[in-house]
């Protein structure tokens, strides 16, 4: 019986406009109706997620979302349940590597805040604070506190420059912390024990609900983890390949009604 339902936000939850369908509407309110959580899981913070957990009906202190790739898990009222944190010292570092070869870096906070040493701030960066309703602060490592800790580390840009710098990334921090491609802008870099999967895992713990009882959505390379956790993992149909192949499923893609068709057929046997 599926207790909890996981959804990615980018790609699953929002269809190719950035908006969540009439359908995927009707289909969380029929889960939530029928006392299935239904979470967020997804790379934003939580003050980028609140405003679609209100719109779904999700509040209140016994609803929750898995935010920043699995790094912090909240209550719907945004009180902090789990948090596993990057320590200063790999702040730093990563900061310093960035400036080094001229990608692209920022932070994001355990308040959401996005943290950048960057005089010039790249594009990406400015779309990527407005999506998530958080400031864009302009900081020096050495200007915040020596036990700083953050969220994530973000290098950020044309999916290009990222394809090229990945390897060296991965070389540097794979060895210490956990490296994700989560988007073809976005290559992040978050506490080993960081993943959807694991805080998947680390809320159910918390309300008493067993991974086998837990349903996910997804369609890229950081939602594999939900996928291997989970009881029943369903990948969209504009999902990777690399996804699509995790998943026990495949339904229709985010613009086409996807996630409802998968909702009913799996849980409501409909």
């Amino acid at each position: 019986m599926i207790k909890l339902i996981a959804l990615d936000t980018d790609g699953t939850l929002l269809n190719s406009n950035g908006k969540i369908l009439p359908s995927t509407k009707a289909a969380v309110a029929k889960a939530l109706q029928a006392g299935i959580k239904v979470v967020l899981c997804s790379g934003r913070p939580i003050a980028g997620l609140k405003h679609f957990m209100d719109e779904l009906g999700i509040t209140g202190p016994d609803q929750y979302a898995v935010t920043l790739n699995g790094a912090i898990t909240r209550d719907a009222d945004g009180k902090m349940l789990t948090a596993d944190l990057v320590n200063n010292y790999f702040y730093r570092k990563m900061t310093a590597f960035g400036k080094e070869h001229h990608v692209p870096f920022n932070i994001v906070d355990p308040d959401s805040r996005i943290i950048t040493a960057d005089r010039d701030i790249d594009f990406i960066e400015l779309v990527q604070a407005w999506e998530n309703t958080a400031g864009m602060f302009v900081r020096e490592p050495d200007e915040l506190p020596d036990d700083f800790e953050i969220s994530k580390g973000c290098f950020v840009g044309n999916p290009k420059m990222l394809d090229e710098i990945e390897p060296a990334v991965r070389a540097e921090f794979g060895g210490d912390l956990y490296v994700v491609r989560a988007d073809p802008h976005f290559l992040e870099v978050l506490n080993p024990k960081v993943s959807k999967g694991n805080g998947l895992q680390e809320l159910g713990e918390k309300i008493n609900i067993k991974p086998e009882e837990m349903m996910a959505f997804g369609d890229a390379g950081n939602d594999i983890s939900m996928f291997e956790t989970v009881g029943l993992s369903v990948c969209m149909g504009n999902g990777t390949d690399e996804a699509k192949a995790a998943a026990d499923h495949v339904t229709a893609d985010n613009d086409s009604d996807g996630i409802a068709l998968a909702i009913d057929k799996y849980v409501f046997n409909c």
